[in-house]
């Protein structure tokens, strides 16, 4: 099994239905001390079931597929390509609580490269899941050594997590920052000088 296979999300033993799911939540108001009943929360559950479905839709997505359209006419360019500030939206598997900040990416091509956009769309597709942001942070910067076999990637998110911000501590504007490079970036020091200052949290 490749790496990359081994990232897609594995599927649930038995995946409830909508009724069971919606039933669950009405239990979590009723824990809360609330009334599922009350006018106001009538509808919750199925709000809440359509918002999951879409901060959650990284589960759909196939990353390899994200990937697979490439482009083989670089005029023999041989630099680092980098999006910076690439938007992250994804919840903490611990608390299922926000965290959100920026990923900036980088790959050095090796003949082939990738729409820009797909590389947003890499990130959103491991960022719609439950997460930790080490695992995010490597899981973007497999995905691109596997499917476009770079000479090196790297991958620096910066985000703030709303389960250290608005819970436990409540340190807001606390960044936590990671990174993963590999191939070149991570062998070569010079390279990887230039591109952590390329990559650098503002």
């Amino acid at each position: 099994m490749s790496s990359l296979e081994q990232l897609r999300p594995e599927p649930a033993c038995v995946r409830p239905s909508r009724a069971e799911a919606r039933e669950a939540l009405r239990t979590l108001l009723s824990w809360i001390g609330e009334d599922p009943d009350r006018e106001g929360l009538l509808d919750t559950p199925d709000r809440v079931l359509r918002a999951y479905a879409e901060v959650f839709a990284g589960y759909q997505q196939d990353p390899a597929k994200i990937l697979s359209r490439t482009f083989d006419e670089v005029a023999d360019y041989r630099g680092p390509v980098v999006v910076r500030d690439i938007e992250v939206q994804s919840h903490c598997e611990h608390h299922m609580v926000p965290f959100q900040g920026v990923a900036h990416v980088a790959y050095l091509p090796d003949q082939r490269v990738v729409g820009l956009s797909k590389l947003a769309r890499l990130v959103d597709a491991f960022g719609r899941r439950l997460q930790i942001q080490e695992r995010l942070t490597a899981q973007i910067a497999a995905a691109i050594d596997e499917e476009l076999s770079p000479r090196g990637v790297a991958v620096v998110v910066a985000c703030e997590h709303q389960c250290m911000a608005m819970r436990g501590v409540r340190k807001r504007g606390a960044l936590t920052v990671t990174t993963e490079l590999r191939g070149a970036f991570e062998h070569d020091p010079t390279l990887r000088a230039e591109i952590l200052r390329q990559l650098e949290v503002d």
